[in-house]
């Protein structure tokens, strides 16, 4: 297991150098999505504005719907910024892998296995973060940059600028490792050794 210091834009030999356990510190920016915005992308067929598409080539991608105040000068100011269940919006994932150049999706709860794959198809990975971690997520963040599909808000798309933004867990990499599958596998087995102990068939 190593610590990773990235800078964003993530290249692909970045993406080859995690592994399950690893963890990743993140400067530079990430994008903010979420089950609206990316409806809208796939299931509605709409691109991206023009001038978002080229930055979400080795993008890290966050699932979120940010607390935000809406300043005069038309800027967003964060408010609380946390993250959300990533597994409802897992048959996105190959799409943003393979159609727009994405590298890494944030997020708590894990990918189902179609999601998992995409990352050894394409080569991207998961990374996770702690589920009611919004206070620290927050002040790790920097500023709200831009944002994009205001009509959706918060769906909307963000672009967040961090500073030390994590430690986020690799929990799927790209070459078929995948923390939440290894965790549910040793649990079942302790159960049955439970079960034994107990004398429960």
């Amino acid at each position: 297991m190593a610590h990773h210091h990235l800078q964003t834009p993530m290249t692909d030999e970045f993406v080859k150098q995690l592994h399950v356990g690893d963890t990743v510190t993140v400067n530079g920016h990430i994008f903010g999505i979420r089950d609206a915005n990316l409806i809208r992308m796939f299931d509605h067929k709409i691109d991206p504005p023009e001038d978002l598409i080229p930055q979400l080539r080795g993008a890290v991608t966050i699932h979120t719907a940010p607390g935000v105040k809406k300043l005069e000068n038309g800027k967003y100011e964060k408010v609380c910024i946390g993250t959300t269940t990533s597994t409802r919006m897992d048959r996105f994932v190959e799409g943003l892998f393979e159609r727009f150049g994405v590298k890494a999706i944030t997020g708590k709860g894990g990918m189902l296995q179609p999601g998992a794959q995409a990352c050894v198809n394409v080569g991207g990975v998961y990374f996770s973060i702690v589920g009611g971690a919004a206070a620290l997520e927050t002040t790790q963040i920097e500023e709200i940059e831009d944002v994009w599909w205001e009509d959706l808000m918060p769906e909307a798309i963000w672009k967040l600028r961090v500073k030390d933004f994590g430690p986020l867990l690799v929990s799927v990499d790209s070459y078929g490792g995948n923390l939440y599958k290894d965790v549910k596998t040793q649990a079942v087995n302790n159960l049955d050794k439970i079960y034994e102990r107990l004398g429960i068939k």
